[in-house]
């Protein structure tokens, strides 16, 4: 399967004042202080790895210049923290799962290592009428398929890809086996088949 993003790419426009780290320093971070109901909705909740941080922001504008809400925790909700995970971080994660209209599963080589992809993609998956894709990051030379070990599951879900075809059409499409060929996101986030 090729990768739609690649990590060099995403990490390169990373700015400074958006990193992980930059936020953690200079913001005061508590679960307590979140107020769950200051979002209606996101078109996308953005599932990764803790330890692919410094190119979530880059992935993040790349999904908001296609023209969709992108909600990712440690920016969104500038209070969560990672070094301070609580009950309370999962029900702030619970509600924003909830006013998500679908999951993207930003594979890496990073993701079989974390703990809230799997529980974020099992809680999401199991919410009627809510839309789960793969997203593949990669480093230069790296199979995706090696990605899989240990995330065979991830076989089950729809992916998120490119149009190479249409060059003019900056939007992304999703493969399952549902459709038996490509639908666009905006089609798919709207259609009653999952």
């Amino acid at each position: 399967m090729a990768s739609l993003f690649s990590y060099e790419n995403l990490k390169r426009y990373t700015p400074l004042t958006e990193s992980y780290d930059y936020i953690a320093k200079y913001e005061s971070r508590s679960a307590n202080n979140i107020y769950i109901n200051n979002y209606d909705e996101f078109d996308i909740f953005l599932s990764h790895s803790y330890a692919d941080k410094e190119i979530i922001p880059s992935l993040k504008k790349e999904l908001e210049k296609m023209g969709y809400t992108v909600y990712v925790d440690w920016i969104t909700d500038k209070l969560l923290s990672r070094e301070e995970v609580t009950k309370e971080t999962a029900k702030v994660l619970q509600k924003r799962m909830q006013q998500s209209k679908c999951l993207f599963f930003a594979t890496s080589e990073n993701s079989p290592n974390s703990k809230w992809m799997p529980w974020e993609l099992g809680y999401f998956d199991g919410i009627k009428n809510k839309r789960v894709a793969v997203l593949p990051i990669s480093k230069q030379n790296n199979a995706f398929s090696e990605y899989f070990k240990g995330q065979e599951y991830l076989g089950l879900y729809c992916w998120v890809l490119k149009d190479k075809k249409d060059y003019t059409r900056d939007d992304l499409f999703i493969r399952c086996e549902t459709y038996g060929s490509k639908i666009y996101i905006k089609d798919w986030i709207r259609s009653n088949t999952v």
